[in-house]
């Protein structure tokens, strides 16, 4: 029978299921005692009620069931309480017996029995949710009121219209407000079939009124029609308040994808966003077509990964915080490559555009390598810290995770810093000089190689970031930039070459256009689509969607 031990309790419950748990296994053993102490004529149950439950019929299984419910005595629940545990055996004269230890008892005289020829009661999934119902619905009436609370969340996950005398009696006790609402609506799950027209209309307007999209599918059957046209539902009041529930809830809907492709796209274009604005500002000021670009996301995410471990093993009490330091990490790590690439490889390549986007293509090959040989070829997983991890609730189907909100703010901020670098700093002013006259910049005295390193590792940087940013929503892998060059060169291209505002319209737009067209063709076919109308865009407007501003001697 039932355990008092703690370890009968499942693992990673709330408190309050906890509770319910722990009320449960109580009650179930102190009606088990009860009903074994006893004496045989005060049991209600027969031979007769018990017997199917020892045959291999299912469906008789299932009617004695439903006359324990109905009796819900002592020993009715005495006998849920095996076929819940497993300890409920049946004999080849159709007895049926409650083990408890080393005992074993008749369920329907209470008198201690051999149990040499006794096998387990078989259940199929069907009855053992039937009994795990039954024994929820018996906690109704629980006067432990998170036992009676964890009861309902369980019978509303998985409604049985055969408890709805249990249902019944407990809204007629409740008290608490919160809970008798909660109440209101699984009667109203088991009522909708009831004989009476005034409790089925009744029934579907709580329902309606709960904008559960799950109760979708309790309501349609109501205005559903029958092979001879006539509808399922007699009575015209409840058919239109069915209706008018099913209109509501598929409005919902409606909104609840609409709002989730919103997001979706956001925050697709928030990491290319992140992608794509490091090499807006190095394409657009040096104009190197630079294919290990994606590299430098990569060189962020697994320097994102090495602070996390030197979290772990140092310090675990801090381990949340992790990211504050794995940014300016990620940062760092990524500008010290671009920067030694830009002096050791670019800067001989300036003005030989082919000879530059094979080389880098050869250094991305170089640097994944590398990156193999110090990681591995397998990914790594890089944790989420508590705070982001989770999501909040904003519609009744639509969760939006602290992770991809995280990103979307983070992408923002970049954007704000970048901004500030390039308009309200000395390197920025000299950047922009040199972006759009690079000679006449030379000729004041500006240091073109030195912005142009300075440029390119700035660049590299927030490259990083962006790796730091994916790696808190996916693996990191030495493949990972590889996923992002390109949709990157399309965001810089269809926003305007070295703009920055262009480059966050451009990252956003494709995020958004992306995800709007993926539900009805699919990732592949959407990105295709997404492919063609840049080029018919490029067609038509060539500087993409913001120009350069000003002369350029170069032009």
């Amino acid at each position: 029978m039932a355990s008092l031990s703690p370890t009968s309790i499942p693992r990673h419950v709330t408190p309050s299921a906890a509770r319910y748990f722990a009320s449960r296994t109580i009650c179930g053993a102190a009606f088990v005692l009860l009903a074994l102490a006893m004496p045989s004529a005060a049991f209600a149950l027969t031979q007769a009620d018990v017997a199917p439950l020892a045959g291999d019929d299912f469906a008789a299984k299932s009617a004695a069931i439903d006359t324990l419910i109905a009796t819900h005595d002592a020993a009715s629940l005495a006998v849920l309480n095996a076929l819940a545990d497993d300890s409920a055996l049946a004999t080849d004269s159709g007895a049926l017996l409650l083990q408890d230890g080393d005992t074993t008892r008749d369920a329907v005289t209470g008198q201690a029995v051999a149990a040499s020829d006794a096998q387990p009661v078989t259940l199929n999934n069907l009855l053992r949710s039937k009994v795990a119902g039954a024994l929820s619905g018996l906690q109704l009436a629980s006067p432990n009121h998170d036992a009676r609370a964890a009861a309902v969340d369980a019978l509303l996950r998985n409604p049985d219209p055969s408890l709805k005398p249990l249902v019944d009696a407990a809204r007629a006790k409740e008290t608490d407000p919160a809970l008798k609402k909660r109440l209101d609506t699984l009667w109203a799950m088991s009522a909708l079939h009831d004989a009476d027209p005034a409790k089925r209309l009744e029934a579907v307007q709580l329902v309606a009124a709960r904008h559960d999209l799950d109760m979708n599918e309790l309501l349609r059957p109501l205005v559903a029609k029958k092979a001879d046209g006539s509808y399922a539902e007699t009575d015209a009041r409840v058919r239109a308040a069915a209706q008018s529930g099913i209109d509501a809830l598929d409005a919902i809907q409606r909104r609840s994808q609409i709002a989730g492709t919103l997001f979706a796209g956001l925050s697709l274009g928030s990491v290319l966003l992140l992608a794509a604005l490091g090499l807006a500002i190095t394409y657009g000021l040096i104009g190197v077509i630079n294919m290990a670009h994606g590299e430098f996301l990569m060189i962020g995410a697994y320097a994102t990964y090495v602070v996390q471990n030197l979290f772990q093993r140092f310090a675990p009490g801090a381990f949340d915080w992790y990211p504050l330091f794995a940014v300016p990490a990620a940062f760092v790590a990524a500008a010290l490559v671009g920067i030694v690439l830009e002096r050791l490889v670019l800067k001989h390549l300036y003005g030989r555009p082919l000879e530059t986007l094979l080389t880098t293509f050869g250094v991305s090959l170089i640097l994944i390598q590398a990156t193999r040989m110090l990681f591995g070829a397998q990914n790594v997983q890089v944790v989420n810290p508590a705070w982001m991890s989770g999501g909040v609730t904003v519609l009744p189907n639509l969760i939006l995770p602290y992770n991809r909100l995280a990103i979307l703010a983070f992408s923002l901020i970049v954007v704000a810093i970048a901004w500030a670098v390039l308009t309200r700093t000395r390197l920025g002013l000299f950047v922009r000089a040199v972006t759009q006259n690079r000679r006449m910049a030379a000729c004041v005295g500006v240091k073109t190689a030195r912005v142009d390193s300075y440029a390119f590792a700035f660049g590299a940087g927030i490259a990083g970031l962006g790796g730091c940013a994916l790696s808190q929503i996916g693996n990191v892998g030495p493949d990972l930039g590889q996923s992002y060059i390109i949709d990157s060169f399309m965001a810089v291209v269809l926003g305007g070459v070295g703009q920055l505002a262009g480059t966050v319209l451009g990252g956003f737009g494709l995020g958004l256009v992306s995800k709007a067209i993926e539900p009805f063709w699919g990732a592949v076919l959407a990105k295709i689509a997404v492919l063609v109308l840049i080029v018919l865009f490029i067609q038509k407007r060539p500087q993409g969607m913001f120009a350069l501003k000003g002369r350029s001697a170069e032009a």
